[in-house]
């Protein structure tokens, strides 16, 4: 398969290679392009997690430190957060173990995203997050709301 055909149409040069792997037609694979697009997708799953653990924990963020403003359209998507975390590790396992990395890595995103939200300044939230992992998946935790009395609108 020729390198013009991946860079010119990656969808059939995709559907092509799926081909040649179902006809064990291993030779004419484009191997290269074919490890390459491997590992992106396991990227793509990683990133994934990381985007939905960022929209769980601004969510999570705004209820704790600004309970007045809890709504409906809040606890719908923390519910649909948690469901689709929950589909991305039971189709990819492997990737529970790269949780509390990628937590950390979700939360200065989160806290700069709720910052933006509530009109409250970046260093109101805590510097760490204070979720374990066990409560971010946990479809019945809702964080009190934070005692500092530091809400504002936004």
């Amino acid at each position: 398969m020729s390198q013009a055909m991946y860079d010119q149409d990656l969808y059939r040069w995709a559907t092509e290679t799926a081909g040649l792997v179902r006809d064990r037609r291993f030779s004419e694979i484009d191997a290269l392009h074919l490890a390459e697009e491997l590992e992106s997708m396991g990227k793509s799953e990683r990133r994934a997690l990381e985007s939905r653990l960022v929209v769980l924990l601004v969510h999570l963020l705004k209820w704790r430190h600004q309970p007045e403003r809890c709504s409906k359209s809040w606890r719908r998507t923390l519910i649909e957060q948690r469901k689709q975390i929950a589909k991305l590790l039971h189709d990819s396992p492997s990737l529970n173990a790269q949780l509390s990395e990628l937590t950390v890595d979700a939360y200065d995103s989160a806290v700069r995203w709720a910052a933006d939200e509530t009109g409250m300044d970046e260093s109101d939230f805590p510097p760490t997050c204070e979720y374990s992992v066990r409560q971010l998946l946990d479809a019945e935790y809702y964080p009190a709301a934070s005692t500092s009395g530091s809400s504002t609108s936004g």
